[in-house]
């Protein structure tokens, strides 16, 4: 069986580049978004966290949903791209 690719589709781009645009307006940096993630269940260094952000890491769907909840989104919110934010962008988040 041949390998898999593990290049990244652009649904996954949009993820990642949606994920960091919603972390900066909500002033976290990466090691708390990762924070709150792990806080939540899911196990996440900022490491991991900075992998997805610049697509260099898939984002499973246990991810996603543990992300969106930290930064208090639906799922659907990062899978649809910056567009989807215009409707979805509550206030900022204090630690």
């Amino acid at each position: 069986m041949a390998a898999r690719s593990l290049e990244m589709g652009p649904a996954g781009i949009r993820t990642a580049h949606t994920i960091e645009i919603l972390r900066t307006e909500r002033g976290l940096a990466q090691r708390q978004l990762a924070d709150r993630v792990t806080a939540l269940g899911r196990p996440m260094s900022n490491t991991m966290l900075s992998r997805i952000e610049r697509a260099q890491r898939r984002c499973d769907v246990d991810d996603l949903v543990a992300i969106a909840e930290a930064l208090l989104v639906s799922p659907l919110v990062l899978l649809q791209g910056p567009s989807a934010l215009e409707v979805a962008s509550p206030a900022p988040l204090t630690k």
